[in-house]
């Protein structure tokens, strides 16, 4: 690509697109496969629905249909995309990588950087990150940013305390460089950044691979889905509000000064009491869970789009984004929309 310096250029998102799977399952469904309830998995995650992939479709297919999606909605070209970024934790090989994939099949050209980027739940928001740092600096111009999983392919549908929770889905924005212009530069799309790694409680929610041990610990699972609800809960309540806190004082803001927050939806309690000690009404937070379930990185651009084509979210306003997830990760940013 063009070595040409663009660094008084400032990011923006000028589209987004979605797409979840046609099958849906229900908390009533899943009563009659494990021992639960609606009423209970209502009360304690806020969900009722989840949508799950054909037996044929993969993680690349739900991307391809979002980004058709957003050419639908927005009419943007995409061939002269540059950058595509995939956030996944179930891409459908171990290599190539899925955004290699996508860029075959949607047409994108052979000068794009394409990868995948593994930050489970926190990595739609890594992704828009490193985007909007990399137009910054000039190094590329027009990024497709997506948050998808399968997540139905690693679930143990026996096991009660996982399967209630995870459904598949897609996300997809596009991110493109804003021209200076009458000698003024555009302020910069993210005003506050936030990120926190402690890899001691990887144990807490994980997927099996090559290696059967953690930090000295054995893995189980065989490939699916493990996780500690309890140890996740108290890590994401306290880690994501006390990262609101330092992400407010970065940028200067008060709470009420936030227009739009749209954390993973992991479990709709949770996102309560993240609300509740961070001082930003729920009133003003965006969730995808109750219809779609936890959908790991692409349950923040299911919230974030339908606000944006309804008109809810308006250019110029402020939206705290934040991912929390097996790492254990989080990744908090304020933007500028």
């Amino acid at each position: 690509m063009s070595k040409t310096n663009f660094s008084t250029a400032a990011a923006r998102i000028t589209a987004v697109g979605t797409y979840v799977p046609e099958r849906i399952l229900t908390n009533h469904d899943l009563e009659k496969m494990v021992d639960t309830s609606d009423e209970w998995i209502l009360r304690r995650t806020g969900m009722r629905q989840r949508r799950i992939a054909a037996e044929h479709q993969f993680t690349s297919d739900l991307c391809v249909e979002a980004a058709k999606d957003l050419v639908q909605r927005s009419g943007a070209e995409l061939h002269d995309v540059d950058l595509i970024i995939v956030a996944t934790s179930t891409p459908d090989y171990g290599f190539p990588s899925t955004a290699a994939q996508i860029q075959h099949r949607l047409k994108i050209s052979s000068r794009a950087a394409a990868f995948d980027l593994s930050a489970a739940c926190a990595g739609f928001t890594y992704g828009v990150y490193l985007a909007d740092q990399l137009i910054m600096a000039g190094a590329h111009r027009k990024a497709l940013i997506f948050g998808a999983d399968t997540m139905s392919k690693i679930t143990d549908y026996k096991d009660r305390s996982t399967c209630i929770l995870f459904g598949d889905g897609a996300g997809v924005v596009l991110i493109e460089a804003q021209e200076a212009r009458e000698q003024a530069d555009p302020e910069p799309m993210i005003i506050a950044s936030h990120f926190t790694t402690d890899g001691s409680g990887g144990l807490h929610v994980y997927r099996s691979g090559l290696s059967h041990q953690m930090n000295g610990q054995p893995l189980t699972g065989s490939g699916c889905i493990v996780q500690n609800g309890r140890e996740v809960y108290r890590w994401a309540v306290t880690e994501v509000s006390t990262g609101i806190a330092k992400l407010l004082e970065e940028a200067g803001l008060a709470a009420a000064e936030v227009d739009w927050f749209v954390p993973h939806s992991a479990n709709m309690r949770m996102i309560e009491s993240i609300c509740e000690k961070s001082g930003i009404a729920l009133s003003r937070t965006l969730t995808s869970m109750e219809y779609f379930g936890n959908t790991s990185a692409a349950s923040i651009p299911l919230a974030l789009s339908p606000a944006m084509q309804d008109g809810r979210i308006k250019p110029g306003q402020k939206v705290l984004l934040y991912g929390f997830g097996a790492g254990l990760v989080s990744c908090g940013i304020i933007m500028l929309m």
